[in-house]
């Protein structure tokens, strides 16, 4: 399945007159898959994992515009797993340095239908089922985590899905990292300065479909007083319903900020010039939102 290579590899183009080599120790082997879809073409910026039969990772990475990954590994037993958006995932066993199975594996993945989008309409974010959080570095390492408690938000869902809107307030002083002093500090002028800026708002200005599932939403978000523009990484998670029996839809969203970009400035330098809170602040929502008539 995959060849045992040793001591000088030389990779090249018919067309080229340059060529690159790579050395490798005694023991190493060279595991070589290509991931194509159906109609084999290949599927580029697949992950892929490789583990021992014990479950610890061994190497991982995407594939190449080529739809291939080559990795270099000591000859033995190997679980394979691939994942792409919009394609079902795959897993296998392969063993690495058998001469009886030499050569470039091929991975096909089947497609899957994207999750059905919301019908058209008016849809509410449900606070009792979303999450609004947030993580910083702290002294360098270590991270703080939090989350906002009290907030709104509505979705319009277009009859062409690019043309929805999305709007989100976030009361600042509910701001919570578990620590009653820190947040205090958080709600101080130092920080959001909640007295004065009481809300933090989102507004989208379009959405743009990317893959499967996989969205972008842009927009405006405003903190502290100033507004910047966004980008949401989405992943729209599918349809439902409620105990009830009430339409939901869910999605989950991702976006890194930078503090100073909204004038959240305040820093403490610690020994060897350390800074007490890193400058990108990583945001995450979970969202469920209810359709209204």
């Amino acid at each position: 399945m995959f060849g045992r290579r040793r001591g000088m590899e030389t990779a090249g183009s018919a067309g080229s007159q340059t060529s690159a080599t790579l050395t490798l120790p005694h023991t190493a082997c060279l595991l070589t898959c290509r991931v194509l879809d159906t109609v084999h073409q290949p599927v580029r910026q697949a992950k892929f994992e490789v583990t021992d039969p014990i479950g610890r990772r061994i190497v991982g990475g995407e594939t190449d515009p080529y739809g291939g990954f080559t990795a270099a590994v000591p000859a033995g037993e190997y679980r394979l797993t691939v994942t792409a958006e919009g394609y079902a995932p795959f897993h296998g066993a392969t063993l690495v340095g058998d001469p009886a199975q030499p050569g470039t594996r091929e991975i096909v993945l089947d497609a899957v239908e994207p999750p059905l989008l919301p019908q058209p309409g008016h849809w509410e974010l449900d606070p009792a089922h979303s999450t609004i959080g947030f993580s910083a570095r702290h002294i360098g390492f270590a991270r703080i985590n939090g989350r906002f408690n009290t907030f709104a938000g509505a979705v319009r869902i277009a009859d062409r899905m690019e043309d929805s809107s999305m709007r989100v307030i976030i009361d600042a002083a509910s701001i919570d990292t578990g620590l009653r002093m820190r947040d205090d500090h958080l709600r101080s002028a130092d920080f959001l300065d909640a007295a004065r800026h009481p809300t933090v708002e989102f507004y989208s200005e379009r959405f743009i479909h990317r893959s499967g599932s996989r969205w972008t939403v842009a927009g405006a978000l405003t903190l502290h007083g100033v507004s910047r523009s966004v980008t949401l990484d989405t992943r729209y998670l599918g349809l439902g319903a409620g105990l009830e029996g009430e339409p939901r839809a869910a999605c989950r969203a991702t976006a890194a900020l930078h503090r100073e970009d909204f004038t959240l400035n305040w820093q403490s330098i610690l020994a060897h010039g350390v800074a007490a809170i890193g400058s990108n602040v990583d945001v995450e929502l979970d969202m469920q939102v209810v359709h209204k008539a």
